[in-house]
């Protein structure tokens, strides 16, 4: 969806019996300078995990916040257009959800069209709830951000903007899931709590004595 699509009228909803079926989006956006290059991302899938479809567009030079409220109605227009009514969302700008949810006020002129075109929207549905996370909780939405905002910057070649429903083949294809178990590492990690020392050069670390330690551990880092 472009900039000037933001508050194009959602089409007439599809024929699919959707009424019954909650979504899950995780939405996030993001801008490059605040304002710079824009861009937001959202992966929309059902209440099991099954994803739906992915979000992922460049808006030009605009501010983090407008890319985020960006974010938030190309979920919302998704989902009136294809004929689904009852929607949670999940976004890690604790600004525009409190604006949604009533609790903080809109007072950015720039914001203020955004969000009454999102209520509109909102106000569509029969079912709608925002909450806020944190963004290591929502990794997919802010890789589908970056990499809109890296297609806009010409880093890489442009997908298509959404991924489709999934066509019927002779072989059934496994469902995706939003949010996979990571794969287990090889490197074993270490006893919780064990000293290790190591130095770093050009930003990264580097552990003595040819220890390794896996993906996703997190560690304490003290000056000596």
């Amino acid at each position: 969806m472009s900039t000037g699509d933001l508050f194009a009228s959602p089409q007439p909803s599809s024929p699919r019996n959707t009424a019954a079926i909650t979504l899950l989006a995780h939405c996030d956006g993001g801008a490059r300078g605040n304002p710079g290059p824009a861009g937001y991302g959202a992966v929309i899938a059902k209440e099991d995990g099954v994803v739906l479809a992915e979000l992922s567009e460049f808006l030009g030079f605009k501010t983090n916040n407008f890319a985020e409220y960006s974010g938030l109605l190309g979920v919302l227009q998704w989902a009136l257009d294809n004929g689904y009514t009852r929607l949670k969302v999940v976004s890690d700008s604790e600004l525009m959800v409190k604006q949604i949810q009533g609790k903080y006020k809109v007072n950015s002129p720039d914001l203020r069209p955004l969000f009454e075109e999102a209520k509109r929207r909102i106000a569509r549905l029969d079912l709608f709830n925002i909450s806020h996370a944190l963004r290591h909780k929502n990794k997919t939405a802010d890789r589908l951000a970056n990499e809109a905002m890296d297609r806009g910057m010409g880093k890489t070649p442009a997908p298509a903007k959404a991924t489709p429903y999934p066509q019927k083949s002779s072989e059934p294809a496994a469902p995706r899931r939003m949010d996979p178990v990571p794969q287990r590492s090889e490197v074993s990690a270490p006893p919780q709590g064990e000293m290790l020392r190591g130095f770093v050069r050009d930003g990264a670390i580097h552990l003595l004595g040819g220890k390794s330690l896996p993906d996703g551990v997190f560690v304490k880092i003290i000056r000596e």
